[in-house]
């Protein structure tokens, strides 16, 4: 029985002695690019809402050359993301860059420079429903807007607002 267990003792070190032969392949070389950077950045903050950022990330990270759709002979495709909180139109070039964007999103969290303007101007309202827009054009970068239904009792009003906080 000793044997038997210092045969499978030493068995079991020399398999592990094998185990460390390490091979060496040389790997193809991978070229990352960011296609849609520009509009990531004038789009995304820190303040945003989970799905407004997921929904963008996605259209971003979308490879128009992959798709169906996808043909020489045109120059410009449109695609729709939707998701139930919101939706994203992007028109891309043949390249597959994003060139301008409409987006529309229904009672998302509110940045708290917006948040911070409502309370200080209409102190005893409560926002009922937002919803939230962006236009991006590739020239001229992203305008983000805010249509707030505010509530005061029996009383509504609405309001637009800007992500820096000024009424429109």
């Amino acid at each position: 029985m000793k044997k038997i267990l210092f045969g499978l003792f030493v068995f079991g070190l020399t398999s592990q002695g094998f185990s460390q032969i390490i091979k060496t392949e040389q790997l193809s070389e991978v070229v990352v690019t960011a296609v849609n950077y520009k509009y990531l950045n004038a789009t995304t903050n820190e303040e945003e809402a989970l799905p407004v950022k997921m929904l963008e990330r996605k259209a971003a990270a979308y490879n128009i050359k992959e798709s169906d759709l996808y043909s020489d002979e045109y120059d410009y495709y449109t695609v729709s993301f939707f998701i139930p909180d919101g939706k994203i139109v992007a028109v891309y070039n043949s390249d597959g860059q994003i060139t301008r964007t409409i987006e529309k999103f229904k009672n998302v969290k509110l940045p708290e420079t917006v948040a911070k303007s409502v309370m200080d101007r209409f102190p005893k309202w409560t926002v009922e429903s937002d919803v939230y827009l962006v236009s991006y054009k590739d020239d001229k970068g992203a305008k983000k807007t805010y249509k707030l239904k505010l509530k005061n009792g029996d009383e509504r009003m609405r309001v637009k607002i800007d992500e820096t906080g000024t009424f429109l």
